[in-house]
């Protein structure tokens, strides 16, 4: 790998938070029974006429605004291609005139990988290939679903822009944040919202060419992105160096085996053969929508992130806390005066992001107060934080009504000493170097106080009798 560096271009399909499909009327739902969430457009029938979806044209655009694009007049082509699980067997997508353009994402590390654009498709049905590949070529049979048919996408290609597998993971990371903060998407990757196409080439280092590249196709985890990275990295520098050549086509990246594996030949745009589509208009953003989009954008990832950095906050923390969406909660926690590394504790390791509930910035603010003034354990902020977030409410009524006050460490320490007094001999060997019964005493403590004592207290009054 020393000689080599690798190359990388991300082709990043995010689905589009609409209620209804890009072309037709159908619900734009995750689930739901097979062939449920369609429409006589979606299924391509005879006679039908596909009408753009608005909103995700709005979505477009607040995308493009949010990755530093210019928004463009634009228009919707056929792309010609047999796709078993489409059915009128060509997709709607953007071709030459797509609605956003040379944009670019700056990631935490402070490289900037360019965008090249970011345009408008339809999303394909999903097929399911029954028998022991799980693979069309040898499956028994296979059963298609077009629940997904037609949902809008927004497919959004870098520059080569990227050198390592780390700073592909990062990128991904950051596109969702950017995402889930305008409202475009829940880029939920585990339900397929959020997919990722990898174009992965090595070359000498000091080299400019841009060689043979291979595609590995829908990616659906950070993981699993790295990994696949790697692995044909690798697998080009062994042809390489055996004096062949990596052919340009498709691969599909094997989870399990730890490999990727062939799939077709790479086709070009010619054998698309794309045609503007004569059912759909040229959508002409106005300067006034457009600037209307703009000035309702939120604060985006980056700006948090630089924020929280400028506070304090450690830049791997403050990156994974943004990248979880939950910035904005922090930092107008924060500025309400609770302890920002507190706030970020929760938000990192407390907080799922996928369900804030009633949580909101003033009750963790009163929530965090409380921990810092000792009159909660960290055990105890765990369990109101949980209540807050499944009814909201007062953190002081909620510590209240489950009984949660301070310890008095005079009976906290008379609690200690009987301890100390029936372990005699674990006694001993703590005060001799056996540093691991620390936990042990800070157990039987919790143990005896149901959980109520305050661990640093326990490990400090643990310390001045040793």
């Amino acid at each position: 790998m020393k000689a080599y560096e690798t190359v990388i271009g991300l082709e990043v399909h995010a689905e589009l938070a609409t209620e209804s499909k890009m072309f037709s009327p159908a619900i734009n739902e995750f689930g739901g029974s097979p062939n449920t969430h369609v429409h006589p457009v979606c299924l391509g029938l005879p006679g039908t006429l596909p009408v753009v979806n608005g909103k995700a044209i709005e979505l477009g655009i607040r995308l493009g605004l949010a990755l530093n694009c210019s928004i463009n007049r634009c228009v919707f082509a056929r792309k010609n291609y047999f796709y078993p699980d489409m059915p009128k067997d060509y997709q709607i997508s953007q071709y030459d005139r797509p609605l956003n353009t040379d944009g670019f994402v700056d990631l935490p590390s402070g490289t900037r990988v360019r965008i090249e654009r970011a345009h408008l498709e339809e999303d394909t049905g999903k097929s399911t290939h029954i028998g022991t590949s799980g693979r069309i070529h040898g499956a028994d049979y296979s059963l298609v679903d077009y629940n997904r048919a037609g949902v809008p996408l927004i497919e959004i290609v870098s520059h080569p822009d990227i050198r390592t597998a780390e700073d592909a993971k990062s990128y991904v990371q950051e596109l969702r944040a950017v995402l889930v903060a305008v409202g475009a998407s829940d880029g939920k990757m585990e339900e397929g919202s959020l997919r990722v196409d990898a174009n992965v080439s090595v070359r000498p280092i000091g080299s400019s060419e841009l060689r043979t590249r291979c595609e590995i196709k829908n990616v659906n985890s950070l993981r699993s992105l790295g990994r696949a990275i790697q692995y044909e990295a690798n697998r080009h520098i062994e042809l390489y160096e055996a004096g062949e050549r990596p052919m340009q086509e498709t691969r599909h990246w094997d989870e399990e085996a730890g490999r990727s594996r062939a799939g077709r030949s790479k086709e070009e745009a010619e054998d698309y053969r794309y045609f503007d589509d004569p059912d759909l208009v040229v959508i002409e953003p106005s300067d006034e929508w457009v600037e209307e989009i703009r000035v309702s954008l939120p604060v985006l990832p980056a700006q948090l992130r630089s924020e929280m950095i400028g506070l304090g906050a450690d830049p791997i923390v403050a990156a994974t806390v943004t990248g979880r969406g939950l910035g904005a909660l922090v930092l107008e926690a924060t500025r309400s005066g609770a302890d920002l590394a507190r706030a970020l504790t929760h938000a990192q390791n407390n907080i799922d992001p996928e369900s804030v509930g009633s949580l909101t910035a003033d009750g963790l603010t009163e929530l965090i107060k409380m921990e810092m003034a000792g009159a909660l354990t960290a055990t105890q902020a765990k369990a109101v934080l949980a209540e807050l977030v499944e009814v909201g409410g007062d953190a002081a009524d909620i510590a209240a009504a489950k009984g949660f006050e301070a310890m008095d460490n005079a009976e906290l320490e008379a609690m200690l000493d009987g301890i100390i007094a029936d372990h005699p001999d674990e006694w001993a060997r703590f005060r001799s170097g056996e540093s691991k019964l620390q936990g042990f005493f800070t157990g039987q403590i919790m143990k005896a106080t149901r959980g109520q004592a305050d661990g640093k207290v326990v490990n400090r009054l643990l310390q001045s009798k040793k």
